[in-house]
């Protein structure tokens, strides 16, 4: 039962990276059907993320008013048709509204499938559920551009927008027939929108909650650097082609997939924080290798890229207790605690890799050093929580 849950769990939240990744070997493609500049073409991704981050906010909410199942299968019901929608646009104009749809449907899955898990599990089985959850999730970056890329050569664009749709269309049926609801109706809180708002800036003003909430974001910001320098670090620093993305994100992904394993395994065995700690240790050994070597030498594969294997490796271990412990202040608003969580990190995620990585893609050397700054604040946001863990009592209510 533990496994179908964590397979449809993991469904639901490769949604929306899926929507995010699959479709950008199709630029180009696109540009060329709708008769669209390049700078439409990348808002089309820009305001898909920006509502992604938006939704985040309130589908826990949603789901502590109105039930974990309803908010999903409504969710997807929308992201099916902005799909379907997508995949007939006529124009750049009708193709963004669908993105804009899409991205504001896509985050239910990963934020409310993180509540259902505390609704469920507790302790070291719901750390172990949690990293099967992202370990089969870390696949979807690697495995969705390759993807993409298929599609659009062998059926063009618009097939990579029918693939969303009808993977929209699985998880639905997924959840219609094998997810049962996990928040009784007696748990639920009644929708009022004064007390929500008045919940959110308590969770907000949680020195704890909120210092964890940034550790994780700001460690992930790592991985986010080399994402939104993707393109740059492949071609122009390492000099290879436009098909040896591999290289990248092979080590990045892996080392995420073998981390969350090794976390699962470690739930019942060792303490959170101990695990926090061993992460965080990988983490800056990585940071401190990746900086010496693009100190001194020029990169290349597979020396530049190995760094990368061992920070991912670490940050799999550490992110899913920092979560968990961030969750647990408060046990009866899972829901909303969990959209605050994934707002926090999805924001700092879309402002490295928008922001900062543009200012840093020119040099292997400034990118090791953006992840070691990203890791030592995390890190420090770390030490602060611990620094005075006043913890809300189990059972406690906002």
């Amino acid at each position: 039962m533990n496994t179908l849950l964590t397979l449809l769990l993991a469904g639901l939240s490769m949604v929306g990276p899926l929507a995010i990744d699959t479709y950008l070997p199709s630029f180009p493609a696109i540009a060329r059907s709708l008769d669209a500049s390049p700078l439409l073409i990348q808002q089309t991704l820009s305001m898909f993320l920006f509502c992604f981050a938006f939704m985040m906010l309130f589908y826990g909410t949603l789901s502590d008013s109105f039930g974990r199942r309803p908010v999903i299968l409504i969710s997807l019901l929308l992201y099916i048709a902005a799909s379907i929608a997508g995949a007939l646009a006529p124009s750049i104009g009708v193709l963004l509204v669908c993105r804009i749809v899409q991205g504001l449907a896509a985050g239910a899955g990963s934020v409310v499938g993180r509540a259902i898990i505390q609704d469920r599990f507790s302790g070291a089985t719901a750390q172990k559920i949690m990293s099967h959850v992202m370990m089969i999730f870390g696949l979807c970056p690697a495995i969705a551009p390759v993807l993409g890329g298929w599609l659009q050569v062998g059926f063009g664009w618009r097939s990579v927008f029918w693939f969303l749709a009808a993977f929209g269309v699985l998880m639905f049926v997924a959840v219609q027939r094998m997810l049962p609801e996990s928040l009784a109706e007696k748990d639920r809180h009644p929708f009022h929108p004064g007390v929500i708002a008045a919940n959110y800036w308590k969770v907000l003003c949680h020195r704890q909650f909120l210092l964890l909430s940034v550790a994780v974001g700001t460690s992930f910001a790592g991985v986010a650097l080399y994402i939104g320098s993707a393109a740059y670090f492949v071609m122009d620093i390492l000099h290879l082609p436009e098909t040896a993305f591999a290289w990248m994100f092979v080590p990045l992904i892996s080392g995420m997939v073998i981390g969350s394993g090794l976390s699962g395994k470690f739930a019942h065995r060792t303490s959170r924080a101990a695990q926090v700690w061993a992460g965080f240790a990988i983490m800056l050994t990585a940071g401190v290798i990746n900086v010496a070597y693009n100190s001194y030498f020029t990169a290349t594969v597979p020396w530049a890229v190995a760094p990368l294997f061992i920070y991912t490796f670490g940050l799999a271990l550490a992110m899913t207790p920092l979560s968990l412990l961030a969750l647990e202040y408060f046990p009866n608003n899972n829901g909303l605690a969990s959209s605050l969580q994934s707002f926090i990190q999805m924001i700092l995620f879309a402002l490295v890799s928008g922001l900062v990585a543009p200012l840093l893609f020119d040099s292997a050397l400034k990118l090791a050093w953006g992840v070691l700054v990203s890791l030592v604040v995390s890190l420090l946001a770390w030490v602060w929580a611990q620094a005075g863990q006043a913890k809300i009592p189990a059972g406690a209510s906002l």
